[in-house]
């Protein structure tokens, strides 16, 4: 951070914003001209707290310029887009991987950013310099949008400056601070979008499923804000204050015509079919013996007393099995804080702050049982003297024992309540931070020093839906008559008397008393993590030239900073015992590491302002890192030159090495040695038919070729052996030693000013971030998967049987075979290479006003991964699915052109927004390494996802500096998002038959006011 006098940050206004430089370099050029556009439009830009926060450096001095691409979002552009989380903001960034916990039905509700699609652990979040908290625990949703002054987004790693986890890139929040008068922002959106046929409403009408139809209005979202501020002893203490309230609504799948359900399409030639559920409101019957074992059937949605087969006949004989699930999730979020700087005396000057934040959503689900398989393997029992039973099911379930008291059926019940209440997947994230510090200049102003402590906490709370008790499904199933009235044969012999009696033989059951009494108000599984962070640093920075260290080239000295920093992470997890009764595994843990670090940085201008030579600049850093759970220490660096040949044009690049560090969490785990059980089946074992569950099973899901590959033997291949109890295999957790994980990134670019073009600036930037021994989590799953596939020994070693063949050990017994691998481990590579294109253009119109464009493009050029040694790399780049998931499409770039009046009263802004076609990784051809995939899964129909552009615009209108009105419409053609089968089993995210980085819900309206006081 540099500090600067205030009078310093605020050029002349000459009525011409072409002929303005940047009122606060921030070291970027591109980013300096977009906010020097900023400070015309709005001439009244927040102080930031006397400070200039500059990102990627702790050299403190004025004119920094920055050798690595720097994209800066301002507070207009966010105005301008309505966001009500940051997570929107970032996510229209094309260096960012889009992700949006809001549209993610099986999402914690926490906002994370991912850049260059690395990953976000290796993104690191800041609030003005300092670390948010906990990698991968940060929720940036702490940040209310009405607070930010910018965003900085910093390409490539910055380990040398700020640390652990600066691989992919630093995104620094710089915060409006310093208030003086009271300010409030507000905001509303919604969604108003057309609901228009497809193949997916052909789909479900085929089925009898009714999908919305025209224009409809939903979604709505309300951000608040209110801040105030003073200024106290003749200016020298500030104190301001802030709350923020924020909320979302509901929107389900099913109010989507696009999403109305989920659809799949078997083969290349077959039309999209919906994916439909074994629960319906008619309610499913399996019998578990007799002439109709193992048959799907339902009741007769006409109450006639008789069972149909599944998906026959009438729409309630076959029901959607996300209906009901969210497509927005809804959620209340609080935060609230505080600043103050006061100036104690010419050389220390206090600075703290603390933010508060506390968000509770959920996930819509339906409320239903739960078949007897989650239970275990006995299934549930029917008496065959049971009143609810007509004749024809009596003697379905029962057969020759229809009607005899004191038989009884095994059955199989899957009913959901429709018309009761959808059940609820909880959470609620809750947490402060709290950074206090002193920082001042002293010895004539050469040196600066900056020391501040930090404390970042955080309660993440996920509550599971709750289970319906066994006992209490099996009790209200076993009915008999007394006195013509239907009973719990629980309640007459007393053993149960809250027993309400289970009519899971008609169709339609909405019984609120039985759905109470199933449940028992028992709550769903409570996990819970606790992670925290305390940080404590200190930085001392001088400019040596004012000791006659200076280039006889150059006017400015070399300047140097040197600083000092301890780090506490924290990480506790709590779970109930419903959670692992629920759940079969869960264990309270707390867990602990420390870092210290010493780091050093020099800025060395050679030649300046010379005939010859504009500026030629060489930077350094080095960092030495110690974790108390790692051997040794590790060290980072960078490089950086800056050469000016004419002041027209600015060459930079950058080479450094950034490292991250396996998190406190990943590293106890790594050490911490366990078995359990579940995750996983023996792909080799026969498996579940899937149409009928509880029948005889099909042949294994993998080949005696690929089962070889897992050392099985070929005599064992198929055997009902190999079959774990209940599927569930065991597991062994942790036991792979672990390193930090390595990134070399090189950048190298070139900024254009042309003098002929006054307020044009232009940078185009290549980087290119190559990662080794890269830290992954690996599942059962994903040992199994690339063992089938490859055969590699680097993925078979995850897997060990017994001498029998066999997956399943007793877990108590810490057995040295029978299981399959689970936890964090050291991988191979991982690559992310492309181009930045930034572009700034500040017009002056005379009398006419004011115009400036920005332009942000990335251009990608390998996403790369190789997962061994010995394993073919893999290049994603613009294809997404098997293989690659989600990827990053090859091409993508935000436009953005704004005309404001000449009295800074009104203005106008058009934002275009662009993402290439990204085609199915079926169709890649074989140099990228992407793994063939046979012929059955070519989709000629839906071979990809097309180019796509969507377009905004947002006015703003001015009354007196006290008022500004804002009204804004995103994605104004009400573009729909890509149609993509089976999008779930491609990438295993969103349920909507699409996937992120698009506007999922439709046409934005966005209306808002700020009023200052």
């Amino acid at each position: 951070m540099v500090s600067m006098p205030a009078a310093a940050q605020v050029a002349a206004d000459t009525g011409d914003v072409s002929t303005q430089d940047a009122p606060v370099a921030i070291g970027d050029p591109v980013a300096s001209a977009k906010l020097a556009a900023e400070d015309v439009r709005a001439d009244n830009r927040a102080d930031t707290g006397g400070e200039v926060v500059v990102t990627g450096t702790r050299i403190q001095r004025p004119n920094n310029r920055s050798a690595a691409p720097i994209v800066t979002t301002t507070s207009a552009e966010i105005a301008a887009q309505g966001a009500t989380t940051i997570e929107e903001v970032l996510n229209r960034l094309p260096q960012v991987q889009a992700n949006s916990e809001q549209n993610f039905s099986d999402s914690e509700g926490r906002q994370r950013i991912k850049l260059r699609s690395l990953g976000y652990e290796r993104t690191l979040m800041l609030i003005d310099g300092l670390r948010i908290g906990l990698p991968n625990t940060v929720d940036v949703g702490i940040i209310p949008t009405a607070l930010v002054d910018r965003i900085d987004v910093l390409t490539g790693g910055a380990s040398s400056v700020y640390g652990s986890d600066a691989v992919s890139g630093v995104v620094n929040f710089i915060l409006k601070k310093n208030f003086e008068g009271v300010r409030l922002d507000a905001n509303y959106s919604f969604f108003n979008h057309n609901n228009r046929e497809s193949a997916v409403t052909e789909a479900a009408s085929r089925i009898g499923v009714t999908a919305p139809s025209g224009m409809t209005n939903d979604g709505g979202r309300a951000d608040i804000s209110l801040s105030a501020g003073t200024n106290l002893f003749d200016d020298r203490v500030n104190i301001t204050g802030f709350v923020n309230y924020r909320q979302s609504d509901l929107v389900r799948l099913r109010d989507r015509s696009g999403a109305v359900c989920e659809v799949v399409q078997t083969s290349n030639t077959a039309p999209l079919a919906c994916s439909r559920a074994s629960f319906t409101p008619a309610g499913t019957i399996i019998p578990q013996a007799g002439a109709y074992a193992g048959q799907v059937l339902v009741n007769n949605p006409n109450g006639n007393g008789t069972f149909i087969p599944i998906n026959s006949g009438p729409v309630a004989a076959q029901a959607n099995p996300y209906d009901d699930w969210s497509f927005q999730r809804p959620f209340d979020r609080i935060n609230a804080g505080g600043f103050i700087t006061a100036q104690i005396n010419d050389h220390i000057e206090f600075y703290g702050n603390g933010l508060y934040y506390k968000d509770k959503s959920y996930n819509t689900q339906l409320n239903r049982t739960f078949n007897f398989g989650a239970y275990g393997s006995t299934p549930f029992q029917v008496n065959c003297d049971n009143p609810f039973l007509s004749a024809s099911q009596a003697q379905v379930l029962c057969g020759a024992n229809a009607g005899v008291a004191g038989q009884y059926a095994p059955i199989d019940v899957r009913y959901r309540f429709d018309g009761l209440p959808s059940v609820q997947q909880k959470f609620t994230n809750e947490g402060y931070r709290i950074v206090a510090g002193l920082r001042g200049r002293v010895l004539d102003d050469v040196w600066s020093y900056d020391v501040a402590g930090m404390i970042s906490r955080a309660r993440l709370d996920s509550i599971d839906t709750p289970f319906a008790q066994f006992e209490s499904i099996n009790n209200s199933l076993d009915v008999v008559n007394v006195g013509g009235t239907p009973t719990c044969r629980s309640v007459v012999n007393g053993s149960d008397p809250a027993c309400v009696p289970f009519n899971a033989f008609a169709p339609f059951n909405q019984d609120l008393a039985l759905n109470n009494y199933l449940y028992g108000g028992a709550t769903g599984g409570i996990y819970t993590r606790i992670p925290r962070l305390l940080q404590f640093l200190g930085t001392v920075s001088g400019d040596l030239g004012k000791y006659g260290i200076t280039s006889p080239f150059a006017e400015q000295g070399i300047a140097i900073a040197i600083g000092a920093e301890y780090r506490e992470e924290m990480e506790r997890s709590i779970v109930n015992d419903i959670f692992r009764e629920n759940n079969g595994y869960g264990e309270n843990q707390r867990v602990t590491q420390n870092i210290l670090e010493g780091n050093v940085e020099v800025q060395a201008p050679l030649v300046e302002n010379q005939s010859w030579t504009q500026l030629l600049q060489l930077n350094a850093g080095y960092r030495q890192s110690k974790y108390n759970r790692l051997d040794g220490s590790f060290g980072t660096w960078k490089v950086e030159g800056i050469w000016a040949p004419i002041e027209d044009i600015t060459f930079r690049a950058s080479y450094n090495k950034s490292q991250a560090a396996p998190g406190v969490g990943a590293a106890a785990g790594a050490a911490n040695v366990f078995w359990n059980q579940g995750f996983y089946a023996d792909p080799c074992a026969p498996r579940v038919d899937p149409s009928n569950p509880n029948g005889p099973r099909l042949a294994p899901s993998a080949s005696l070729a690929q089962c070889r590959n897992t050392g099985l033997a070929d005599n064992l291949y198929g055997s009902a052996t190999l079959i774990c109890p209940d599927d569930r295999c065991t597991v062994r957790e942790g036991g792979f030693g672990l390193t930090p994980e390595s990134a070399f990134t090189k950048t190298f670019g070139v900024v254009l000013r042309p003098r002929f073009l006054p307020g044009l600036t232009v940078s185009i930037d290549r980087w290119l971030i190559d990662l080794e021994d890269q830290l992954t989590f690996l599942n059962p799953a994903d040992w199994i998967n690339e063992c089938l596939t490859t055969g590699n020994d680097y993925f078979c070693r995850g897997i060990v049987r017994n001498p029998d063949g066999t997956l399943s050990s007793s877990p108590a017994g810490s057995p040295a075979t029978g299981w399959v691998s689970r936890g964090s481990v050291n991988g191979y590579k991982s690559q992310s290479h492309g181009w930045d294109f930034q572009g700034q253009y500040n017009l002056g119109l005379g009398n006419v006003g004011f115009l400036d464009m920005s332009f942000n493009g990335t251009l990608m050029t390998l996403v790369g991964t190789q997962g061994a040694p010995t394993v073919e790399p893999r290049d994603c780049t613009g294809y997404w699915g098997s293989g690659c998931g989600e990827s990053m499409p090859t091409w993508q770039h935000q436009f953005r052109t704004t005309w404001t009046s000449s009295d800074r009263v009104a203005s106008i802004s058009l934002n275009w927004r662009h993402r290439s076609a990204m085609p199915l990784t079926f169709y890649s051809p074989e140099d990228t390494g992407i793994p063939r995939q046979d012929e059955s899964a070519r989709r000629d129909q839906y071979a990809g996802i097309k180019a796509y552009d969507w377009f905004d615009v947002a006015f703003t209108f001015d009354i007196n500096k006290k008022m500004t009105f804002r009204l804004a419409a995103n994605n104004i053609f009400d573009r729909d998002p890509p149609i993509v089968p089976d999008s779930r089993a491609q990438i295993g995210l969103l349920r909507g038959n699409t996937i992120m980085g698009y506007d999922l819900l439709g046409r934005q309206i966005v209306a808002g006011v700020s009023l200052r006081m």
